[in-house]
């Protein structure tokens, strides 16, 4: 993220080309150990929650993101699996829809704001907390009522120390933002991440805490975990039943390093006790990983390990496999990739001088398509007699973005059970995020947007009973009614889709749209939704 008249660093341009692997192989490089360099027990996040000083728009909060450089365009107006809507959406019944935080609380908390808001949330027992670059806030989820904030992210590490608090007292360190939120719904416990950095880049750390409880406003084990110099850019999380797992983008002080994969000790860290890390070697020739998050009740088979899935090449995406030994760190072990044939596809706005192709009406910006990556999150769920990934990713969908969505099963030797790319004939679609209730329909939430349609958040879904590949829609979740100008041309970078661990039926999603016109004004929304056929009970 970067605020109001700040420029996003070089490091931004820097390309990366995605290189084939053709086979499986052990990946040779022996784990390292990182130890938290900080740990304790936080009082109530509800007394802690304020808002930061403005320091009259000094701080350089800024996004590095590793990119491709657009060898993956094949034939840009071709997609083999392009389809549009197959019919209207029926059988959902909408819950709550209702704003979430916007750029307007970064300005009354820090006196500026920033883009892009990097929005995600996640559902719990009785809360739902979104978190944006760079504020969190609490809602209930009978409701939609704010029971905390918007504060800034930083003050849940009040009175912790070390850069993980400093980033609201020091105008030479940055709250860095990339925020993370999932709820460990095996534990009933919130997990809350978040970057910091300092501006020149030479001290770096992950933030995490741990809520004690099921409650969002309680208090947590806060952890500082140091990355030196390697700045651990765009941070995703996944809730396994061994570990918190983590991949990042890794940029030393001169250029990419590549996509580096962590397992965080979950148990230690639920007892509040001291937590390490387990991080392999950043992979060259990859970025952007996502590790695979748990959803529903049904644990992996036991033993099995954490799945991440990036992009490959056209027609392929990569599958490695996490194995953490807490014990015997020796005896973890990062496998792959497997090469998992999918149909093929092109990005949109690949290529690095033109990565910002989506257009708004006028005034507005062309807005980033982010297509050189899979999308927040990759949700895993095991059926019983099957387990299933779901994720997906911008590609050229015909003559405008479309959203490519995958359902993976059998992630031990994967193969794709069904595939389809998202597309209207007059309408930009992109920047989703999918996932699967446990009977098996499929929500994907995204952006739209084209010269006549304003920014907004669509539903599409997929019953457990339709065609393969057939998406059904739009609900729309908000029209938007302002478009974007003068923001660096950033979006997203990430929206989520989550479900409802007490009913496991009724989803929630959150994403970014423009209420009104303006410069570094986004605003967010948050909708739950569920398929009448998921009922208490299947």
């Amino acid at each position: 993220m970067i605020p109001a008249n700040r420029f996003r660093p070089t490091a931004f341009l820097f390309s990366l080309i995605f290189v084939l692997l053709s086979a499986s192989i052990a990946f040779a490089g022996d784990p390292d150990v990182i130890k938290a360099s900080h740990h304790d027990v936080s009082p109530p996040f509800s007394q802690m929650a304020v808002g930061a000083s403005s320091n009259g728009g000094g701080r350089d909060n800024q996004n590095i993101t590793a990119r491709s450089t657009g060898a993956l365009i094949s034939n840009p107006n071709s997609d083999p699996l392009a389809t549009t809507f197959a019919g209207p959406l029926s059988g959902v019944t909408s819950a709550l829809n209702f704003d979430g935080q916007s750029a307007q609380d970064n300005r009354d908390l820090f006196g500026f704001a920033f883009v892009p808001p990097d929005t995600n949330g996640a559902v719990g027992t009785k809360q739902f907390v979104q978190m944006v670059n760079v504020t969190i806030a609490v809602y209930a989820k009978s409701s939609g009522a704010l029971e905390l904030g918007p504060a800034a992210i930083h003050s849940l590490w009040s009175g912790f120390g070390g850069l993980c608090e400093l980033g609201g007292g020091i105008p030479t360190y940055a709250d860095g933002g990339d925020p993370v939120v999932l709820f460990d719904h095996l534990a009933g416990r919130w997990l809350v991440t978040q970057l910091q950095y300092d501006t020149t880049f030479t001290h770096t750390a992950e933030c995490i805490a741990v809520s004690t409880s099921s409650d969002a406003t309680g208090s947590y084990n806060r952890y500082e975990y140091d990355f030196g110099s390697n700045f651990p850019d765009y941070p995703k999380f996944g809730v396994w039943p061994d570990a918190y797992y983590n991949t990042i983008n890794v940029f030393p002080p001169h250029g990419f390093a590549g996509a580096e994969a962590c397992a965080f000790d979950r148990n230690a860290m639920l007892a509040g006790a001291t937590a390490s890390a387990i991080c392999f070697p950043p992979l060259s020739t990859v970025s952007s990983l996502l590790p695979a998050d748990l959803d529903g009740s049904t644990l992996p088979p036991t033993g099995a390990p954490n799945y991440l899935v990036g992009l490959a090449d056209s027609t392929h995406l990569n599958l490695f496999r996490f194995h953490v030994d807490f014990s015997n760190p020796a005896k973890s072990s990062l496998t792959g990739p497997t090469l998992i044939s999918v149909a093929p596809y092109s990005e949109i706005c690949a290529r690095a001088t033109t990565v910002a192709c989506i257009p708004e009406p006028n005034p507005g910006e062309k807005v980033d398509g982010l297509a050189d990556r899979v999308m927040f999150r990759l949700a895993y769920r095991n059926f019983g007699d099957h387990e299933s990934l779901t994720v997906n990713h911008t590609v050229q969908g015909g003559a405008l973005a479309g959203v490519r969505w995958y359902e993976i099963r059998k992630p031990s030797a994967p193969f794709v059970y069904q595939q389809s790319t998202l597309v209207d004939p007059n309408v930009n679609y992109w920047l989703g995020s999918i996932a699967m209730d446990k009977i098996g329909n499929i929500a994907l939430g995204f952006s739209a947007s084209s010269h006549l349609v304003f920014p907004s958040v669509y539903i599409g879904g997929h019953a457990a009973s339709d065609p393969a590949g057939a998406m059904f829609g739009p609900m729309v979740l908000v029209n938007g009614s302002g478009v974007q100008f003068n923001s660096f041309k950033r979006w997203g970078d990430y929206s989520s889709m989550t479900v409802d661990p007490t009913d496991d039926c009724t989803f929630w999603y959150t994403q970014e749209y423009y209420a009104t016109t303006g410069s570094f004004n986004w605003a967010t929304r948050i909708g739950s939704f569920k398929f009448n056929s998921c009922k208490r009970g299947n």
